[in-house]
């Protein structure tokens, strides 16, 4: 096998050959699928011995069916599950989600070719190769087919996958090249890894009859026995796990789902879970969505990847990644890739730049590197430096997308309300308002921006942090247009309706909720610093401009959070949970977190893997006890703690 050594987060594609059409792997010197006919084979072998069609036709309403798989290869198994979803599927809100890991992932040029041999499948392999990830390892999540099929897809090796990945399957296909091809997949590790992912009536198939296999699963408690082969192979596996071998389900939410705050965070959430049938009631004191640090006319999709390939950056990347197949159905109205320029601006920056190159390499889908002239012809503005080149990214028009969001049958909007307190009371939560009776629910979030402390049933201190930011609008005429967002110690996105944003400020002490002149000449001279080649002449004085404030939400080491609220000695509290602190970098963080969020409330499988949860836990932004701020704070189903 040919070794590699490629920089992070980079992952090597499968090395292919084509035989009569049919791919095979250079690494393991195995067919992807029988020559026969694969297809069929996938049929016979993982859908029939799993008993799928007729699972599927048993499922009520906002059921989810999770499917494992430890092979990704072309997809094939994938797309005929989905077919066989698509055809057997009841009309409610159940979803199909498809877990899949795979250490050689094909490059999607070889994967297009490979599906071309199953015309059948062709729609829905074009929509997989639109949301087909770049190839950079960890975790990918893909919502396809209007989100009644969800495909969490890993990149890295399998036992890597089971090992930080949280779900439950109901059918295991034990696929990938044959053992003695391919040991390294069919160790005992991944095996208790596979067990553990399963729950009381699982299922498992595999085309592999070998005895050692079959030996493993046994002790790990699967009942296992023979089956017909497929084609000219004589015997395959199968089996599934007793209820008394069995782990317990996870819990899951069935809803309402109250949300408290209606800005780009709580509105992605709200319409998330509303996709999935779940009702929500969402709740904000201000009179329309997105009336808070979300109300900006533009806002870029922007992250700022770190010099060293480690968790916050693999966040960052991921979030940043799913954040463009999110948005795309709202391309042209809301959503604008422009592509997005991160200027070397100064030294420092040049420096990271270079050094962030050095030790790094990413799919060029993603990012590169680009010099002054390419840069230049790439926004429309003369730029004195170079920088990278982020061609997928752009600005979004977050008030906008906010209300489209929201205009949904099973959100239930409750806008100009001020929720006055939460208390827990027989395992439910009653949010207290000044617009009439309380809201009662099971399950809430707490998605209030920098308001969100305040709101916390918890007498604690917690490290959040508001932070000013006013933004300036620059009316046409003033500079050369740009084509593309442009960041650096500024950001200036194109025109849209007559005005470019520029900003914004970051004003941590200064808590003044209206614009001001200062902050505008603040950003216009350091735009001017950045691009002194972009303005035509403008003689206005910098009271002229209009601008915007609002305050983001931080954290003290600023990461985002998202999950469940944590009392002082960690214990989560039931049914509440926390989704803010994103900073200036909500557009990019925030569709994948209440992706991963809606995951967590439902029970499903989880977008985000445990090490990088840990980033996100609520518990980390609970002060250290202080003499004057010790106190049980276990809430009993009848205490109101506020």
């Amino acid at each position: 096998m040919r070794e590699y050594n490629l920089k992070p987060p980079a992952i090597e594609a499968a090395d292919l050959q084509w035989r009569d059409g049919i791919p095979e792997s250079r690494q393991f010197g195995d067919v992807y699928f029988s020559r026969d006919n694969g297809l069929e084979e996938t049929r016979y072998v993982f859908l029939q011995q799993n008993e799928l069609p007729e699972r599927f036709r048993a499922l009520e309403d906002n059921d989810v069916f999770v499917v494992a798989e430890t092979g990704f290869g072309t997809g094939l198994n994938f797309l005929a599950t989905w077919q066989a979803w698509r055809e057997n599927r009841p009309h409610n809100h159940a979803i199909l989600h498809f877990v899949s890991a795979e250490r050689f992932p094909i490059a999607p040029e070889d994967l297009a070719r490979a599906l071309e041999l199953w015309p059948e499948l062709k729609p829905l392999a074009d929509e997989l190769l639109s949301s087909y990830p770049p190839l950079f390892r960890g975790t990918h999540r893909l919502v396809l087919d209007g989100g009644r099929v969800r495909l969490t897809l890993f990149f890295g090796d399998v036992v890597d996958a089971w090992s930080t990945l949280t779900f439950q399957a109901d059918a295991w296909f034990l696929d990938g090249f044959a053992p003695a091809c391919n040991p390294d997949m069919w160790l005992d590790e991944g095996i208790r890894l596979i067990r553990r992912h399963s729950k009381a009536g699982t299922t498992i198939a595999t085309f592999t009859a070998v005895g050692r296999i079959r030996r493993a699963l046994q002790g790990q408690g699967f009942a296992m026995r023979k089956a017909p082969g497929f084609g000219r192979k004589r015997d395959m596996i199968v089996g599934h796990l007793p209820p008394e071998e069995a782990e317990p389900a996870q819990a899951r939410t069935s809803g309402p789902v109250a949300i408290i705050g209606a800005g780009l965070a709580g509105s992605l959430l709200a319409n998330n879970l509303a996709q999935r049938g779940i009702e929500v009631v969402l709740i904000d004191a201000a009179q329309k969505a997105g009336a808070g640090a979300s109300g900006n006319l533009q806002g870029a999709s922007y992250v700022k990847l770190g010099v060293d390939f480690n968790a916050q950056t693999e966040l960052a990347l991921t979030a940043l990644n799913f954040a463009y197949q999110a948005y795309e159905p709202f391309r042209g109205r809301f959503w604008h890739p422009t592509g997005l320029l991160q200027l070397a601006w100064n030294e420092q920056e040049s420096d990271r730049q270079t050094r962030f190159l050095d030790r790094n390499h990413y799919p060029e889908t993603l990012l590169y590197p680009v010099n002054a002239s390419t840069a230049t012809d790439l926004t429309g503005v003369p730029c004195p430096f170079g920088g990278l080149w982020f061609p997928r990214s752009g600005w979004l028009s977050p008030q906008t997308i906010c209300q489209r969001l929201i205009d949904h049958p099973r959100i239930h909007q409750r806008l100009g309300v001020e929720v006055r307190r939460l208390t827990p009371c027989n395992g439910k939560w009653h949010i207290a308002s000044d617009g009439g009776p309380d809201t009662i629910v099971e399950s809430l979030v707490i998605a209030a921006g920098h308001l969100t402390p305040q709101l916390i049933p918890l007498q604690s201190s917690f490290r959040f942090k508001a932070i000013r930011g006013q933004v300036t609008h620059l009316p046409e005429g003033l500079l050369k247009a740009p084509r593309a967002v442009i960041c650096g110690e500024k950001y200036l996105n194109p025109m849209a309706g007559g005005t470019a944003v520029t900003g914004a400020t970051f004003d941590l002490h200064n808590a003044a909720p209206h614009p001001t002149e200062q902050s505008n000449q603040e950003n216009l001279d350091k735009l001017r610093t950045m691009l002194p080649d972009a303005f035509n002449d403008h003689p206005e004085p910098s009271g002229t401009f209009e601008g915007r404030v609002g305050f983001r939400c931080t954290t003290h080491d600023y990461q985002p959070v998202a999950g469940p609220v944590k009392d002082m000695e960690g214990r989560k509290l039931d049914g509440i949970y926390l989704f803010t602190g994103l900073g200036s970098k909500g557009i990019s963080y925030a569709p994948l977190l209440a992706e991963y969020l809606a995951d967590r409330l439902l029970g499903h499988p989880e977008a985000i893997p445990g090490p990088l949860q840990k980033l996100l836990d609520p518990g980390r932004m609970n002060r250290a006890k202080t003499k004057d701020n010790r106190r049980n704070t276990e809430l009993s189903s009848n205490e109101a703690v506020k």
